[in-house]
């Protein structure tokens, strides 16, 4: 069974980021393995909390992510 896992800032995606997240993750595992594995792929899409990330020793929020605004 393929199987992908993606872990994303909460509140960055839409309902339908995540559904195209989904299909075309399971387009691809289709096109490499064939048309056998798309009903058989399995596609988590997780959501880490704000202030759940961190990169060479920071703490990174949505707003930094985003680059919403007042954000160093």
């Amino acid at each position: 069974m393929p199987f992908a896992h993606f872990k994303v800032p909460a509140g960055t995606l839409t309902a339908e980021q995540k559904k195209q997240i989904v299909d075309r993750t399971t387009d691809l595992y289709a096109e490499i393995y064939g048309e056998r594995a798309r009903p058989t792929t399995l596609v988590l899409v997780d959501e880490v909390p704000d202030g759940g990330w961190g990169i060479g020793g920071t703490v990174l929020t949505k707003a930094m992510l985003t680059g919403e605004p007042g954000t160093p």
